[in-house]
């Protein structure tokens, strides 16, 4: 795939993080701001290519609501980052985004850290799998750079992969990543030998951005904290035409 066609998912959550500061206890209510649904229809015409939004167990950013909201207005494609759970399956399969894509979860994390372990939790991942290839749904899954992780995503049959970029972006800031540059970029290679669809994301920003888009075969990123930040000092418009003009 070409570099200038790399997509961009622009994940929302913490413009509901923002909002929840005060409104945690009544997120519809009528003062509540900011509003998650027009973060998300700007960012779709500033020209994201889709809205990414993580429905934690816990609900401490996006709610349900906000999901079904922007799903009924948004004109591209909505994909929901998801616990492997019961509850967070039955959900999926009830609101039926474009895509889902499995990770890891802890209560305690104040954002997803480290990708999905495959191999422990391979039956698991694999029923979910299963479920929404049922339902026309596909999923992604959200792992480390790792040999091993990448190779059990492909015997799952999933069709994408989502490569956790975080040790790569904490490196680069402090001026010594090659090591976690060459696993990406052997994890992107691998990942495409085996005909897997190959998305990354978490902890890219304006910066490493211009590492990040030479990755091979890599095919949408998905940026979020980075684009929210941005902003509150550029508005949503500037802020996500100015991560696509890095990108492309």
């Amino acid at each position: 795939m070409s570099k200038n066609s790399i997509l961009l998912g622009v994940n929302v959550d913490h413009c509901a993080t923002l909002r929840q500061a005060r409104y945690k206890d009544d997120p519809e209510f009528i003062l509540a701001e900011p509003s998650v649904l027009q973060f998300a229809l700007l960012s779709e015409s500033a020209g994201a290519d889709g809205i990414t939004m993580h429905l934690r167990e816990d609900k401490r950013h996006v709610q349900s609501c906000d999901i079904e909201k922007v799903k009924a207005s948004m004109k591209t494609r909505l994909n929901l980052e998801m616990a492997c759970t019961e509850e967070m399956t039955e959900y999926a399969l009830k609101l039926l985004p474009d895509s889902v894509c499995l990770v890891p979860e802890k209560r305690e994390e104040v954002t997803t850290e480290g990708g999905l372990d495959l191999i422990k939790n391979y039956e698991r991942v694999s029923e979910v799998v299963k479920a929404m290839k049922a339902v026309g749904v596909a999923s992604s899954l959200f792992i480390d750079p790792d040999v091993n992780q990448i190779k059990a995503a492909a015997d799952l049959g999933a069709p994408w992969i989502e490569l956790h970029t975080g040790a790569f972006s904490n490196q680069y800031a402090l001026g010594d990543y090659q090591k976690e540059w060459d696993a990406l970029k052997l994890g992107t290679e691998l990942a495409h030998s085996l005909g897997l669809v190959v998305n990354a994301g978490h902890g890219i920003n304006y910066e490493n951005i211009k590492q990040v888009r030479q990755l091979p075969y890599l095919n949408e990123l998905n940026i979020g904290h980075s684009i929210v930040s941005q902003s509150l000092f550029l508005g949503v418009d500037t802020a996500v035409k100015n991560m696509l003009s890095l990108m492309r």
